[in-house]
């Protein structure tokens, strides 16, 4: 009888202990740092495809967008922000708000499919935004660009999707170099960051965006490999980004996987351990 009441508690204090640990874990991810893989290429070379980092929420302080999704399609789940706190969404409020600055590189909900997405920060309210023969343009004055040499990677399929490079000197063979044009690009504020191009498209001429109040202008640093807010989100892309929707700020990238999982410690890249976002 002691064996069972003894084998009993055992169970209690496993149950227990697994509860305290998911509650606390819920606590670490809604209100501190949120977790987040760089699934795709729109933000070389700052970020790349395998970068694992956490997001700083106490950044921009907290909505309904800091409550974290969970969703695991291999198990049918598909838990949602907005399933859990959508009764304070719509108000574009924050609580314990802080404000984000030009240069930010930001994680936020796509303001239509609620998907995350992380890309840097270039219109702040009230600002008019432009791109002019590949060049920013913000509030009708050219931002400061500086050749920075030559990006490479080898053109073969990255990441758990596979997703395979698109190159200024391509197309190239599998396992060829993949080569594009870098800029180190410095905006109002003395921001400086790297930029890509790859060649030349629709999105590097556009009209001029006012950006409205209480939203935020975002674009990727790989510019010709990015959906942005220089196409609306009802035409599938992200459009303006209300304030509400920004989960927070990515600071440093904890380590890389260059391989089709984080988990393969073996395709890990040196040289990107505990690496500052610029």
């Amino acid at each position: 009888m002691a064996s069972e009441d003894k084998k009993s508690g055992g169970i209690v204090e496993t149950i227990k202990t697994v509860v305290y640990a998911l509650l606390i874990a819920g606590v670490f991810r809604t209100f501190l740092f949120q977790p987040f893989w760089i699934p795709s290429g729109s933000m070389k070379d700052t970020l790349l495809i395998g970068d694992f980092l956490f997001v700083n929420k106490m950044a921009y302080g907290y909505s309904y967008a800091s409550c974290p999704s969970i969703i695991a399609p291999r198990f049918g789940i598909n838990i949602d922000a907005q399933d859990i706190c959508g009764i304070f969404d719509g108000d574009n409020k924050r609580l314990f708000g802080g404000e984000p600055q030009r240069g930010d590189v930001v994680v936020f909900r796509h303001p239509v499919t609620g998907r995350d997405f992380i890309k840097r920060l270039v219109g702040l309210p009230g600002d008019k935004v432009q791109m002019r023969g590949g060049v920013l343009q913000i509030n009708g004055t050219p931002v400061q660009l500086e050749p920075a040499g030559v990006f490479e990677e080898i053109a073969t399929a990255q990441g758990p999707q596979r997703l395979r490079p698109r190159c200024e000197n391509g197309p190239v063979g599998e396992g060829g170099v993949c080569t594009k044009t870098r800029m180190t690009e410095t905006l109002p504020g003395g921001v400086s960051h790297s930029i890509l191009n790859i060649t030349t498209q629709g999105s590097d001429n556009t009209s001029v965006y006012t950006v409205p109040e209480g939203h935020y202008f975002f674009m990727g640093d790989n510019r010709d490999n990015s959906s942005d807010s220089r196409v609306p989100n009802i035409a599938g892309g992200v459009g303006f980004v209300p304030y509400e929707n920004l989960v927070g700020r990515a600071d440093r990238v904890m380590f890389s996987s260059a391989g089709r999982s984080m988990l393969f410690f073996w395709t890990w890249r040196s040289d990107r351990f505990f690496k500052a976002i610029q």
